[in-house]
């Protein structure tokens, strides 16, 4: 991966947005906030100013608060809000937990609300279910990762959540790597001749990986020259033969499961011996966490 890529993952993982992000984020409050927040308007003083808590509302894997913040404040004046974390990305809390607490203007507080609500609870979900599936596979040496099944727009911070859960990232995107899967091989003419043509035009650094279905599709890739073979939709019991097969046969290829993995069943996988297991749910299932704002009145205010 080129580096513009890398650093696109670091700075959105560490909480420091590219321009796109920022634009992402003044899109969803003009989407939210309209014609402007009504109900503030005209019930809260313009000057009134307020302080609050975001509290986690049963046990959860935060992923969000600098996000949250980057809302807040880009909707509230500039140097106009406080905001405290108190606890870290990826820091599995329990329910009651103060996550972070904010101090400013309370009409512009209240209309990024729902914004910054929004995006902190569907992080922290990815990376909550993240950590479930990660703990179901401790101990075997498989690796959860993600795939491209993410919200149009949202991918980089879905990924980076995943990351918070103790998740890997698969390709951010179509250009970070080869992945022939079935359509690919339909029309290039044959798994067998996919790899083959992938192997010759791919630039040295780049991996080759090819779906693969059965044992005969195996000795194909392998035979092809695949760096990589994913198993789609296998049960754990073929998907130990077909790891048998490839040990013995290139054992330095790399070994992904997908398809049919859930919750109930990914420690099956994950004792079948592969290296990877992409789990589309983990972004495209994953349910919001539960997590609300909580504001009051700042001391001396008028609200």
């Amino acid at each position: 991966m080129g580096e513009a890529g890398t650093d696109h993952r670091e700075r959105t993982a560490e909480g420091r947005f590219t321009p796109g992000l920022h634009d992402f984020i003044r899109a969803a409050l003009a989407e939210d906030l309209g014609r402007g927040d009504k109900t503030s308007e005209l019930t809260i003083p313009a000057e009134a100013r307020a302080g609050g808590r975001f509290i986690a509302k049963s046990d959860l894997t935060v992923y969000g608060l600098a996000v949250a913040r980057a809302v807040l404040e880009a909707h509230v004046p500039e140097g106009g809000i406080t905001f405290t974390q108190r606890v870290s990305d990826g820091e599995a809390v329990e329910a009651g937990t103060v996550l972070a607490e904010i101090e400013g203007p309370a009409r512009s507080i209240l209309g990024a609300e729902r914004v910054a609500l929004n995006l902190i609870m569907r992080l922290s979900g990815i990376a909550t279910l993240t950590a479930r599936f990660v703990a179901e596979v401790a101990g075997t040496g498989a690796k959860v990762t993600d795939t491209r099944k993410t919200t149009p727009g949202l991918r980089s911070l879905e990924k980076a959540a995943v990351l918070a859960g103790g998740g890997t990232n698969h390709r951010s995107g179509l250009d970070d790597g080869v992945l022939i899967k079935d359509n690919h091989i339909a029309v290039a003419g044959g798994l067998g001749r996919a790899v083959r043509l992938a192997k010759t035009g791919a630039p040295h650094l780049l991996k080759v990986e090819v779906e693969v279905e059965d044992e005969a599709g195996l000795y194909e890739a392998v035979s092809a020259g695949a760096d990589a073979v994913l198993f789609d939709n296998m049960t754990p019991e073929e998907v130990a033969g077909c790891v048998c097969i490839i040990r013995r046969e290139r054992p330095e290829v790399i070994v992904e499961v997908s398809g049919n993995v859930g919750l109930h069943n990914i420690r099956l996988y994950a004792e079948a011996g592969p290296d990877l297991i992409s789990v589309g749910a983990l972004t495209h299932s994953a349910t919001a966490a539960d997590i609300s704002l909580k504001l009051a009145p700042e001391t001396g205010g008028s609200l």
